[in-house]
């Protein structure tokens, strides 16, 4: 319940400061309507580290993301989606979701590690080019 208040904090201060509409801005000069979701999709995994609630981060993304694919006459559905992959795909290296099977099975996070950034890069690159492509 704590955490959820400084996501609205961060979309407040992005939106009310001007600093969501320039990262939009910049997005649009940097992305095509075809390379928007990849490019959404790598700031998300990078987001994911500092916010790592999905609703959390869509509050935070969104209005970045929107504003850009609608400037760029991108698919929403698929920037809306690329935030989702993006979310999900950095949780490789974070392996909260494990640590009840590491607790059973005597693991520690390091153990498997070395398996998660493989796993990181393969599926990135598989998104990536499905996103992209697809």
């Amino acid at each position: 319940m704590i955490q959820f208040p400084f996501y609205a904090g961060i979309m407040g201060i992005m939106v009310q400061s001007g600093l969501a509409a320039s990262i939009s801005e910049g997005l649009v000069g940097l992305a095509t309507a075809t390379s928007l979701p990849f490019w959404t999709f790598l700031s998300a995994g990078v987001v994911n580290f500092f916010v790592p609630s999905g609703g959390g981060q869509w509050a935070v993304q969104a209005p970045v993301i929107l504003p850009a694919a609608e400037a760029l006459g991108a698919d929403l559905a698929r920037a809306s989606m690329a935030v989702a992959w993006g979310d999900a795909w950095t949780n490789m290296v974070q392996p909260f979701w494990a640590l009840p099977i590491l607790g059973i099975a005597g693991l520690r996070a390091k153990d498997i590690m070395g398996f998660c950034v493989i796993h990181l890069i393969l599926s990135g690159i598989i998104i990536s080019v499905g996103l992209t492509f697809l």
